[in-house]
């Protein structure tokens, strides 16, 4: 089991949770990026830098997920892409996407993004706070507990 992380937009207290995880329970986590993610030195931690493009960092994700993987991301179509190889997605913000609630947030990130382009503000998210950091810790440690089941 392994992590992988959607790194381009990861909050750096997100990283940093999942550094200080990975190092204590001896689990593989790897930043996948079109950007070079500097990680400490550790035989746990490793980052992959992808080429630029849409959907790159993605594609690679997928490609590298196995079914008892948790993968970090905000990116709903991707965690739905990740769930449908049966692992899970976790959102930096402490969401497990799973296989009853992720479809409808991909129709509700659909419908969003329809109001945005005919030129409606929705106002975006609320500021990463203590809340969410919270959220993702609980999270993350449930699934390290389960042995990434």
């Amino acid at each position: 089991m392994k992590i992988l992380v959607d790194a381009d937009a990861c909050p750096v207290v997100v990283k940093d949770i999942l550094i200080r995880a990975a190092e204590r329970t001896a689990t593989q986590v790897i930043f996948v990026a079109n950007q070079f993610i500097k990680t400490p030195p550790s035989q746990y931690i490793s980052s992959l830098q992808v080429q630029s493009g849409f959907d790159v960092a993605d594609e690679q994700i997928v490609n590298m997920t196995d079914t008892d993987d948790l993968i970090i991301t905000s990116d709903i179509p991707l965690a739905a892409e990740i769930i449908d190889k049966g692992a899970l997605a976790l959102s930096p913000r402490g969401e497990l996407f799973t296989v009853d609630n992720v479809k409808s947030r991909l129709n509700i990130r659909d419908f969003l993004e329809t109001m945005r382009s005919s030129g409606i503000q929705s106002g975006g998210q609320a500021p990463f706070g203590q809340l969410e950091k919270q959220k993702f810790a609980n999270q993350l440690d449930r699934w390290l507990a389960k042995g990434g089941k």
